[in-house]
């Protein structure tokens, strides 16, 4: 398309799967071209770094399809927790009721014939080269590693973003992960380490940051969630049907469904009197991709830009980087008993991150996840 038409093309958005997010991306930016990138913004975290670098050299307006960005309850939760409402928060928690897709599933064996309208071999693009099952697609790939980045990369970029915006996060110090344990109908522990797990949950710590304390974000799915608040009425809901976030703070705790949105003061009874800051952070008009469009016009901002962008799609990826990582035993199969004995089994090793160097300083193994290997004709070009 880029090759026939690229003087009628003034932007690009990308919305296919994860694992070409960077390639099309990459592509559209070479020849000038602004770009809005779906959730997550990459498949890796080496990627997410390369779009950065992309987005400045050739000075295009960028965005990420993470649409409360650009709604004004984002902002909104934004001014609560910067003006001090609940204190000094210390932990969030954030869940999803993703994967609505299947997880923790074998590798399907054997070929099966693509449909007609699908070039299956374009389809796989930069990932490893296999023959088509109809459990990869449509929509199934999410849950498979070298195409999605299963319920964390899926729905994080929107759950996520609210409190990662409101609380300056950043980049990440360490990260640890537990996920569900799959069963054979042999009653065998199962290995199918090429499909996410059937849910997890995952610590992110977070540095302190202007002025504000060292924060820990729990990320939970598959239908796993925190407690519920002792100060959450039994009638009341607790978040939003599809996720929500928790903000525990020195002075109160605030709940907020999807997007930020529904943000409420714990016991609610304290919203009868409750007296909003004025409103500091930016306000955006229209729907998010219009928000985009008009920044590439000169008319105002991007909402969600790469420099923002980037490194909330790092966090995220830096937990699905623990997840993956989870079952030291069969990560580092082959290798010696005593080259895993330090190690907690299974899993359960936090691993430490230095941003600066983007690597994990104290498992080594885990590096191999920070990137990926490229198919011939498909590596990123610069």
């Amino acid at each position: 398309m880029l090759d026939a038409h690229a003087r009628d093309i003034d932007a690009v958005v990308v919305s296919t799967p994860d694992h070409t997010h960077a390639v099309a991306a990459i592509a559209a930016m070479q020849l000038g071209k602004h770009v809005y990138v779906e959730k997550p913004l990459t498949h890796n975290i080496r990627e997410a770094r390369q779009l950065l670098e992309a987005a400045r050299k050739y000075k295009v307006v960028t965005q990420m399809g993470n649409q409360g960005a650009s709604m004004d309850c984002n902002a909104e939760l934004a001014e609560w927790v910067q003006g001090g409402v609940i204190g000094k928060v210390k932990k969030v928690h954030v869940w999803t009721n993703r994967p609505v897709w299947p997880q923790g599933v074998p590798t399907p064996k054997g070929g099966e014939t693509p449909p007609a309208e699908l070039d299956w071999d374009l389809w796989l693009g930069p990932a490893p080269a296999r023959t088509y099952s109809e459990r990869y697609l449509p929509f199934r790939w999410r849950g498979w590693w070298d195409f999605g980045t299963g319920a964390l990369g899926d729905m994080g970029c929107h759950l996520i973003d609210p409190v990662y915006r409101a609380l300056k996060l950043g980049s990440p110090s360490s990260v640890e992960a537990s996920a569900t344990t799959v069963w054979s109908d042999e009653f065998q522990e199962a290995d199918y380490p090429d499909s996410c797990p059937p849910s997890s949950v995952v610590r992110i710590d977070f540095p302190a940051r202007d002025k504000m304390p060292a924060c820990e974000l729990w990320w939970y799915d598959g239908g796993v969630r925190p407690m519920r608040p002792a100060e959450l009425g039994s009638n009341e809901p607790f978040g939003s049907w599809d996720g929500g976030a928790l903000l525990e703070g020195s002075k109160g705790k605030i709940l907020c469904g999807i997007y930020g949105d529904k943000a409420t003061l714990l016991p609610t009874s304290k919203m009868k009197d409750f007296k909003a800051p004025q409103p500091s952070e930016p306000r955006y008009t229209g729907p998010h991709q219009m928000v985009w469009v008009n920044a590439c016009k000169g008319k105002g901002k991007a909402s969600s830009p790469f420099e923002y962008a980037v490194p909330l799609t790092e966090a995220l990826l830096i937990g699905n980087l623990a997840v993956r990582c989870y079952d030291v035993k069969k990560l580092q199969a082959g290798k010696t008993a005593k080259s895993w004995a330090p190690y907690d089994y299974p899993g359960r090793v936090r691993l430490e991150w230095d941003a600066a160097n983007m690597r994990i300083t104290n498992f080594e193994d885990a590096n191999a996840f920070v990137g990926r290997e490229y198919r011939d004709g498909w590596a990123l070009g610069m």
